[in-house]
């Protein structure tokens, strides 16, 4: 179905892969941790390898929050992972911003409310968006720990379409992965896949995806200032 661009009201963000440049962050880190086989591959090669590690790893992960989050368990997995992170963080978020996000939700946040819609810990969306001196652009922001299931259930984005004050059908969900899509339709919101992270435009489009993106920042061209419904 294509997106309906005169129903949108309010547009919802995920974070990793959408506005942050998780993938390529995570192959680089990947790819030095793997530099003893450049006595057997090229540069090159370890790089490819690199990321299709990353990459195929997403689905599989995606799977087993999934399952995680049905069984109640996610929220223990959380405080295991605070647990593990207890000493004090000196240095910044390592994980850098998609070209040209400031500009588009500089643009974009005069028009209509903004959300964050992210599966991360509040903790480290928090301090993505304040590093990156975002924060102000968001009305709402929903992380794991806001409702009782995130993405790919509706949850979050039912809890941010209420605290923004508009009727779900009229939010877009943009993120980069299957469950992003998966949320936003079983929410009843529309919903636009972006390449820029790591989801594929075969399983965007599968997931129900009513636009594919090359990134966040092409919704530019296409968003116009919203207008009062009939």
């Amino acid at each position: 179905m294509p997106l309906d661009l005169a129903h949108i009201r309010a547009i919802c963000f995920d974070v990793d892969g959408t506005l942050s440049d998780t993938d390529d962050e995570w192959v680089l880190e990947l790819e030095n941790r793997l530099k003893p086989l450049l006595f057997f591959l090229s540069p090159k090669r370890l790089h490819t390898l690199a990321r299709w590690l990353v990459m195929s790893g997403e689905t599989p992960g995606n799977w087993f929050f999934e399952f995680l989050d049905r069984l109640n368990l996610d929220e223990r997995l959380h405080h295991v992972n605070l647990w593990l992170r207890r000493k004090p963080r000196t240095s910044s978020p390592r994980f850098r911003l998609v070209p040209g996000v400031p500009l588009l939700l500089n643009s974009l946040y005069r028009h209509y409310p903004l959300a964050i819609v992210s599966a991360r810990d509040e903790l480290s969306t928090l301090a993505f968006l304040e590093h990156h001196s975002l924060r102000h652009f968001f009305r709402v922001v929903v992380t794991a720990q806001t409702t009782p299931h995130t993405k790919p259930f509706p949850d979050p984005l039912l809890w941010a379409a209420h605290a923004m004050g508009v009727e779900p059908h009229h939010c877009l969900m943009v993120g980069d992965t299957p469950p992003d899509i998966r949320a936003a339709k079983a929410a009843g919101a529309q919903a636009v896949g972006v390449l820029c992270g790591f989801g594929t435009e075969r399983e965007l489009r599968h997931a129900g995806a009513d636009l594919v993106l090359p990134s966040p920042t092409h919704l530019l061209a296409l968003l116009p200032p919203p207008c009062s419904l009939p």
